[in-house]
């Protein structure tokens, strides 16, 4: 565990205007993670690595005009990594602080030799510790970074949807080691006839630094449902409540980042942008500028949008 010291001086901001991409090498649809990834699906698309690099190199494109520090590692290829596109969920950045999580799938695991650290470092970008919960992976527990945990960095909360990819045991070690608080609930999703877990939470909400996009309807528990609501109120959130069928189109996987002037930018894929109604698009234009670029392509096959892409850098 983390000393005190060392809690004390994790950031207390929200957002950056730093943030880190892996750009594919051989990106395809990850038969180990479709097991419980329900929103991965078969395309028809002959060249699916060509077109989700064009769809990365676009969307690099709109962070770059918008004045966004973007840090891109290109995957090198020497191993079968059909996910390294989703660095959020194996690493995430914390004042001066990195953490590393345990994977579920046995081929995202290969993405830690990417080495991120050393191309930051080469960047000029340093971190003190390293907390490491790899280990858990010889034992069968995972805790998949910022896909499981959705921080509210601010109050210092980790929502946490319990799936096969997020045990609750790891996310109290999480909030113990890096001073938050954790609150669990269940989301399920409808496949077929039947409710399962959705594979992570960041697909089901996210946390802005004055909104909060949720899918309450996910919460079967409606006891669950009034907790969280009245969780994020507590935490001056303006709830924007999104359908399953919304997030199904990646709706709740978008993210709110900073320009290198301060201005705030919410990034989301093209079909989460027409998923949302008029009337949530502008209340979230209040909170600052939104941004989305077409993820067809890398949603379909990854099962992933503009949130799993980016890992924030808080350094």
């Amino acid at each position: 565990m983390l000393y005190t010291s060392l809690i004390s001086r994790l950031g207390m901001e929200q957002t950056t205007d730093t943030i880190l991409l892996v750009r594919p090498h051989r990106f395809r649809k990850n038969e180990q993670t479709a097991v419980n990834n329900y929103f991965q699906e078969d395309s028809s698309l002959e060249n699916i690595n060509a077109s989700a690099l064009r769809e990365f190199d676009n969307f690099i494109r709109l962070l770059n005009q918008h004045k966004v520090n973007v840090f891109v590692v290109q995957d090198d290829g020497r191993n079968d990594t059909p996910d390294s596109i989703f660095p959020n969920n194996c690493i995430s950045f914390h004042k001066r602080t990195v953490v590393l999580y345990p994977m579920f799938a046995e081929n995202r695991r290969l993405e830690r030799q990417l080495n991120i650290l050393q191309h930051l470092e080469q960047w000029g970008l340093t971190f003190d510790d390293v907390v490491d919960y790899t280990r858990y992976e010889d034992e069968g527990r995972f805790l998949e970074g910022t896909g499981s945990l959705v921080l509210d960095r601010k109050h210092r909360m980790a929502y946490c949807s319990l799936s096969p990819r997020a045990e609750a045991g790891l996310v109290h070690e999480f909030c113990l080691d890096l001073g938050f608080t954790p609150f669990l609930f269940e989301a399920t999703q409808t496949v077929g006839d039947i409710r399962l877990p959705i594979y992570h939470t960041n697909v089901m909400m996210s946390i802005g630094s004055r909104f909060a996009v949720v899918c309450l309807e996910s919460l079967d528990n409606l006891y669950y449902q009034d907790l969280l609501v009245n969780q994020l109120q507590q935490a001056g959130k303006q709830i924007i409540a999104i359908s399953e069928e919304q997030m199904q189109h990646f709706a709740g996987n978008i993210l709110e980042i900073k320009s290198t002037d301060g201005q705030p930018l919410i990034v989301m894929s093209s079909q989460a942008y027409n998923a949302f109604t008029q009337q949530q698009l502008s209340k979230l234009s209040t909170y600052g500028e939104v941004l989305h670029a077409p993820l067809d392509t890398i949603e379909t096959c990854g099962g992933g949008s503009a949130r799993c892409m980016i890992a924030e850098v808080f350094y």
